[in-house]
């Protein structure tokens, strides 16, 4: 095979949420096909620190520090009548490195993840261009936009960004999206859908680090009444606040007429003021990040995902599934994953009275919750390995194609 490269909105290293996640095992399994040259970003101290593991994967690499402010990118945008996702992540540094690495490594394949990264591709780069948006944004922006959060401008993004989806379909070998869902959604938002070569890849779980066995329940949560309620995820994406709020502001307090010492527990790095706002309320714990999600999940009676607003397949929810934990989700939260209410997990309307009457049933069937854990568990391990999830991208990059050259 060979050199592929690989381009990313963020450093893959350390694999601590979904997107990083997703994109830590697809250049796993590239390393595994060729060599592979990464170009990335990074926002933190902690995606610096990831180049080291980087190193080890690529066989050369390209990080830059993304400092642009979010308010030039938006001046940026609006002067190139472009979507800010695009601005956001541009460098002038990383444009002149892709073009050096095709032309000293004769990359003949480009592998991209996520649509921020596809205005790196060459106009005149004559090779293969996969392309993994996992989600459809310009839906996502859409959504926001008609939920009232700023309206002109994620209506305006959601415009931009569906016409360079359009764009991307056509440049490319083959788009990727993370469910079966995502992929028709995409297809019936393109105006030449025949042009377009839209495949699906799911989101894998490491059943291994998510494992019930090695992870011992938090000392406050097996050590206070309950029950417990754990949401995780990062918190100051929009989706994952606005659940957080409605988990505090409508279903704890209906939770807790009903039982008295349920606690609810927001585990999750950079908390909003609006969340952090509501500390001090009757039951609840805003952890902020912490260093180890698994043991807040292994103490959890309930791990909920109360999203009114999502795309693609939740690591979170997956996460929760691994490790044998009662998941109570929302339909939305459920997109990608073929589970089956009321034996892989529990599925409600945002509606706290629901919730809290599914729990409640729960709680007072003894071991109900820990055989759907335990389903849950052999569920994610039948369907959602990431060596499987991933096989198709062997045959997308052109593997398959090159093996059969050599073999002639």
């Amino acid at each position: 095979m060979d050199d592929i490269l690989f381009l990313a909105h963020r450093v893959p290293f350390p694999p601590n949420r979904g997107d990083k996640i997703r994109a830590h095992h697809l250049l796993k399994k590239l390393a595994q096909i060729g060599r592979v040259h990464t170009g990335c970003f990074a926002e933190s101290d902690e995606d610096r620190a990831g180049a080291a593991d980087l190193a080890q994967v690529s066989t050369s690499q390209c990080i830059v520090n993304r400092t642009k402010p979010l308010v030039l990118a938006g001046v940026e945008a609006v002067m190139s009548r472009k979507p800010v996702s695009l601005t956001a992540f541009h460098s002038g540094a990383l444009q002149k490195w892709v073009r050096d690495v095709i032309k000293q490594r004769g990359i003949t394949t480009i592998v991209i993840f996520s649509g921020q990264m596809g205005q790196y591709i060459p106009d005149d780069f004559s090779g293969r261009v996969v392309i993994d948006l996992c989600d459809v944004d310009s839906a996502k922006f859409e959504n926001y936009a008609a939920s009232g959060q700023r309206v002109w401008l994620n209506a305006r993004e959601g415009q931009l960004l569906a016409a360079k989806e359009e764009q991307l379909a056509r440049r490319a070998d083959a788009t990727i999206l993370i469910s079966d869902a995502e992929a028709a959604l995409f297809r019936s938002r393109l105006q030449s859908p025949s042009r377009a070569n839209v495949q699906v890849i799911g989101n894998g779980i490491d059943a291994q680090f998510f494992d019930p066995t090695t992870s011992a329940p938090h000392p406050e949560l097996s050590g206070r009444p309950g029950p417990h309620l754990v949401f995780t995820g990062q918190m100051d994406y929009s989706p994952n606040e606005t659940a957080a709020l409605w988990a505090i502001d409508s279903l704890l307090p209906h939770l807790r007429e009903k039982l008295p010492e349920a606690q609810l527990h927001i585990v999750g790095r950079n908390p909003t003021k609006k969340l952090l706002s509501r500390v001090g309320a009757a039951g609840l714990t805003v952890w902020g990040e912490v260093p180890d999600v698994r043991p807040f999940v292994a103490g959890a009676d309930f791990v909920i995902a109360p999203l009114m607003i999502a795309r693609g397949v939740q690591n979170k929810v997956l996460e929760a599934m691994a490790m044998a934990r009662p998941v109570l989700l929302t339909p939305e939260a459920a997109t990608g994953i073929d589970a089956i209410d009321g034996e892989h997990w529990l599925m409600s309307a945002a509606d706290p009275a629901a919730m809290t009457a599914r729990i409640e049933k729960v709680l007072g069937d003894a071991g109900r919750a820990d055989a759907i854990g335990a389903a849950a568990r052999q569920f994610v391990l039948d369907h959602h390995d990431w060596g499987a999830m991933l096989a198709p991208l062997e045959g997308l990059v052109g593997a398959d194609r090159q093996e059969a050259r050599n073999a002639a």
